[in-house]
């Protein structure tokens, strides 16, 4: 017969009590089950760990054996606390991929109140492109991504959509065409120089005009900083999603695109045949509270 917990735990009892019937108190035991535990426990270990006259004193055996219980119980209330709070969500650690839009303007309030509920929680945030993203979830790079579906191929990912991000123009404010405040047209952008980004393939499902607008660039620019820089020399014009334009910016304009108006969706990616640890299900459920209200 394998020794069990509970008389390990009625063991210490006994002896911090300094005896059987204020540990049966403590136990919420009888004093006759109580002393069963203990008997059994003895019987297991082959050696009595009471005096027989005073069932308060430890036997020389059962002085040998306390510190070693005592030692043994407290790893085991650790570990139970430690799963416990992993299984909570309390304790781990999240891997996120989003495009370096939405990392920078809708994450920090996600991870602002996903620190505050989770603080001991280890946050991982890689920022990459669209179909970097996606390709992280699928090697199992990340737990959970955050970006729009264009590039979605794969079979596999479900997707659940968060908010619309409207796209536009992004030029100088000294440009004629940063006058359009309320909107500019397709046409308008074909009589400009084009800059493409990696955000143009956002323009390819749309109407030729859209598609020749791309096609027609003179300048390619994948980085976003890079992409500023180039904008700011005044030789080109480009489109992006609103999110993807930083707020501080003053020379440069964002303009909404219309005839007809185009908006990107971006929402969270997650694994159809993984499940996800419950730190991630928390930051997945935080950014769905949290996004969806933007």
């Amino acid at each position: 017969m394998s020794i069990k917990l509970q008389q390990l735990k009625h063991f210490v009892m006994v002896v911090e009590e300094g005896g059987f019937r204020a540990a049966s108190h403590r136990a919420n035991r009888s004093q006759a089950a109580l002393s069963t535990s203990i008997k059994e426990l003895e019987k297991n270990l082959g050696q009595t760990l009471f005096e027989a006259g005073n069932k308060s004193k430890l036997t020389p055996f059962g002085e040998i054996c306390l510190p070693k219980i005592i030692q043994f119980l407290n790893i085991y209330n650790a570990l139970n606390n430690d799963l416990k709070a992993a299984a909570a969500g309390q304790q781990g650690r999240v891997r996120i991929a989003s495009v370096p839009s939405v990392a920078a303007k809708l994450i920090p309030s996600v991870l602002g109140a996903f620190c505050e509920q989770y603080p001991n929680v280890e946050v991982s945030l890689i920022d990459d492109n669209a179909a970097g993203v996606e390709a992280r979830l699928l090697s199992g790079e990340v737990d959970l991504a955050l970006g729009n579906p264009s590039h979605l191929d794969e079979g596999g990912i479900e997707f659940t959509p968060l908010i619309s991000d409207p796209i536009g123009v992004v030029c100088l404010r000294d440009n004629p065409i940063a006058q359009q405040t309320e909107g500019i047209e397709w046409q308008t952008l074909l009589e400009q120089p084009f800059i493409r980004n990696g955000t143009c393939t956002l323009l390819d499902p749309t109407p030729a005009r859209a598609r020749a607008l791309s096609e027609q660039a003179l300048y390619s620019v994948e980085n976003i900083t890079s992409l500023f820089s180039v904008l700011e020399l005044g030789i080109g014009v480009t489109t992006l999603p609103k999110l993807a334009f930083p707020t501080n910016e003053t020379r440069l304009v964002w303009i909404p695109l219309i005839d007809p108006p185009l908006e990107r969706q971006v929402g969270i990616f997650t694994l159809t045949d993984r499940t996800i640890s419950p730190q991630a299900k928390a930051f997945h459920d935080l950014c769905i509270h949290y996004l969806n209200y933007q």
